[in-house]
């Protein structure tokens, strides 16, 4: 594993509080690790509810790519594992999760005061899939400055060991960025598990898996014959994140605010004036 070439003064800033959620022991194994896992955050009706909203946009996508795309579309692949960006712009039960108060009182302990929504993907591995997802880091795909933003996993059905839950690679979020090989099956930042410690992350429908932009993390296969793996992918960055791009020999800089998906979560520590969550009905159960 080597550093990303623009990956040239990184510092990891441990997290000291005053916190909302997260106690002063979560806190250090986020810190050690770059990863938590919260247990039975939302409640059954709230995930049946958003996975009814979620199942047709899935749908949509993975039908495109079988019918006109010839089965692949990058790290998608009909009738295996799907990635559909961006639930937020066409489910309101996504938009109201990412606003809920779980999340505010999250990001406020582990980025700050002023926080955006900076993706959100459903993740759907399907029965009979034999492939891992390669380990990668979040900023691996796109650079962001600044590096250190969080990805929560939401488990929509329960995952485990046999149909694709998380693993990660713990202590390697320190270091920033590492360099990626783009694969078929993804980036892929080089990690060697002969001679490493990871730990699978295995979840109930509801759970929370919360882990560093950058701490490096795979999930296997779906050995299953019945039991789809679903997830909902949120991640927030600081408010001013921006992502980076060297286009001709010049650094491109774009900021991260694009307002239908990129909406702020949090402001000056409390939520945006009518930010409409309290429409959505979505609360953690």
């Amino acid at each position: 594993m080597k550093k990303h070439e623009l990956n040239e003064s990184f510092r990891w800033e441990d997290h000291r509080g005053p916190f909302r959620l997260i106690d002063s022991d979560q806190a250090r194994q986020f810190d050690e690790q770059g990863f938590l896992v919260f247990e039975n955050v939302f409640d059954a009706g709230v995930i049946d509810a958003l996975t009814r909203e979620l199942d047709p946009i899935e749908r949509e996508l993975e039908d495109v790519v079988r019918e006109h795309l010839g089965g692949k579309m990058f790290i998608v692949r009909a009738g295996e594992i799907t990635f559909t960006p961006h639930a937020v712009t066409r489910s309101p039960r996504a938009r109201g999760l990412t606003q809920c108060q779980f999340f505010r009182d999250l990001v406020h302990d582990l980025l700050g005061n002023d926080v955006r929504l900076y993706w959100d993907q459903t993740v759907y591995k399907k029965p009979g899939t034999v492939d891992d997802f390669p380990w990668h880091q979040d900023n691996g795909y796109n650079f962001v400055e600044p590096q250190q933003y969080l990805t929560c996993w939401v488990a929509l059905t329960d995952a485990d060991e046999e149909n694709g839950c998380p693993v990660v690679l713990p202590g390697f979020h320190r270091d920033g960025t590492w360099d990626h090989e783009k694969t078929d099956l993804g980036f892929d930042c080089g990690v060697d598990e002969s001679g490493s410690e990871t730990i699978a992350a295995p979840v109930k429908a509801g759970s929370v898996v919360v882990f560093s932009s950058l701490t490096p993390h795979k999930t296997g296969p779906n050995l299953t014959t019945d039991r789809p793996r679903k997830a909902y992918v949120v991640q927030f960055a600081p408010d001013g994140a921006s992502t980076i791009s060297q286009e001709g020999g010049d650094i491109v800089r774009t900021l991260c605010n694009a307002p239908e998906r990129q909406y702020p979560v949090l402001v000056g520590g409390a939520a945006p004036p009518d930010d409409g969550a309290a429409e959505s009905g979505e609360s953690p159960g």
